[in-house]
């Protein structure tokens, strides 16, 4: 036990407060109070009589009562002052007033106390400085970012707005405090649409005498425990420029590579096949002509497959039926059905729905699995049709991952790139989705996912 400590005190102040009583009694009781009665008794005539032990304990009482409450002033009064700056510094801390410091030096337990409050003071302020900078840091990247920022409250009343935003939406003017809904009420109708949904959204407006795309992102969250919607305006017009001119030229480089290798041999075998007429050599015509031929048709299925992406028809979804769906699907290609169908009808259009399966089986069995693995499995996941096509061939590297789902992208020597992005577009047409992904234990699992109602379709 420290002797500077609270515990210590107290001890040595109880301990002199008892040691005071016992000197009082006993001075009451046997010396000097006795000897100084007997005195007064015999030398003044003044008799004042013995006080008994009750008497004895009655004025030892009397005096240790303020000695005590002297003593308790003094054990306390540093824990008052203490407690009245703690009240001070608490209250300054929950108005956001992190610079109060008690400056008491004490060698005991609130000596201790007084030091963690400080060091919890000066930890506060370190990082309320870190924030106020990240904050900063955060309010310039996004005030002088070129995507146009709005958040907005449970009321769509505007709580931030960036510079884009203001300059877009309200001429470069404030955007905060104001109804949102009303500031739109005049713009294109197609901007007003996107915001009233709650998905993102990709639309053109007229703007200074030209069409701009953007695209809208939207989020809702809680901030400090209410409702908000961020908006994302992000002008796109550029980039789909430059997106559609690198898929033209994309296109013109696939072309241009197949129509050169039809062509040239066309050209060549047409010149041989001129010059075997010209030297009466009609045998070996039949074979030119046959590979002239082949060469044509290669080239004719090669232009009517992008003629085919190029008009792909809307979707008619219908209820299917899964086992003549399936049946009629396993008269085209070879695959283990993995689970036994739903109960439950698919809605799609089975015509084009057919189609992409046929492709996705295909490409499974040239990417070098055994028959035994190309398998098929049929699931319903809440409101959608899960339809998984596996194989057991080397997978997909990260980079054929994230491109084989574009137009034109092939790994095949002799591949066109549409396959995939045919099955992408027409899982698209009808509301879905598809996604590309390598199994755990080898091979590939390509996912298409279709909603199951009409509605979803609409």
């Amino acid at each position: 036990m420290r002797l500077r400590s609270l515990e210590g005190r107290l001890a040595i102040l109880l301990g002199v407060a008892a040691l005071t009583g016992a000197l009082l009694y006993v001075g009451v009781t046997h010396w000097p109070l006795p000897q100084m009665l007997a005195w007064m008794h015999d030398s003044l005539g003044v008799t004042i009589a013995q006080p008994d032990r009750a008497e004895a304990v009655t004025l030892c009482v009397v005096i240790l009562l303020p000695l005590s409450w002297w003593f308790a002033h003094i054990v306390m009064e540093p824990v008052k002052r203490l407690l009245r700056a703690l009240e001070g510094a608490v209250a300054s801390y929950r108005d956001g007033d992190f610079s109060i410091s008690i400056a008491l030096d004490r060698r005991d337990e609130l000596g201790d106390l007084i030091r963690v409050h400080n060091d919890l003071g000066q930890t506060l302020r370190e990082q309320r400085q870190n924030l106020a900078q990240r904050e900063l840091l955060l309010d310039t990247v996004v005030q002088n970012t070129p995507v146009a920022l709005v958040l907005t409250d449970a009321n769509s009343r505007v709580a931030y707005a960036n510079i884009a935003a203001r300059h877009l939406f309200n001429e470069g003017r404030s955007l905060n405090g104001l109804d949102f809904t009303q500031l739109i009420a005049a713009a294109p109708e197609a901007l007003r649409k996107a915001t009233e949904g709650s998905e993102d959204a990709l639309f053109s407006v007229e703007m200074d005498g030209s069409e701009e795309t953007f695209h809208l992102s939207q989020r809702a969250f809680r901030l400090q425990g209410r409702p908000h919607r961020l908006q994302l305006f992000r002008r796109m017009t550029r980039e789909l420029s430059r997106q559609e001119v690198a898929a033209w030229k994309r296109v013109i480089r696939v072309v241009s590579h197949e129509l050169n290798n039809s062509l040239a041999p066309i050209s060549s075998l047409a010149h041989s096949g001129a010059e075997l007429a010209r030297r009466g050599d009609v045998q070996r015509l039949p074979g030119v002509f046959a590979t002239i031929g082949e060469r044509a048709r290669h080239l004719h299925g090669f232009i009517d497959g992008y003629a085919r992406f190029a008009k792909l028809p809307a979707p008619r979804p219908v209820a299917v039926a899964w086992k003549p769906f399936l049946d009629a699907l396993a008269l085209h290609c070879q695959f283990q059905l993995h689970e036994q169908p739903p109960e439950q009808p698919g809605w799609f259009d089975p015509a084009q729905i057919e189609q992409v399966l046929i492709n996705l089986i295909k490409n499974a069995h040239e990417s070098g699995s055994t028959p035994e693995g190309v398998t098929l499995a049929l699931n319903v996941v809440g409101h959608e049709l899960r339809i998984e096509v596996g194989d057991r061939g080397p997978g997909m590297s990260e980079a054929v991952l994230a491109q084989a789902l574009l137009p034109f992208y092939s790994t095949k020597r002799s591949g066109t790139g549409l396959g995939l992005a045919l099955a992408r577009e027409i899982s698209e047409a009808h509301g879905g989705r598809i996604a590309l992904a390598n199994r755990e234990d080898g091979g590939l699992r390509v996912t298409l996912v279709l909603p199951l109602s009409a509605a979803a379709t609409a």
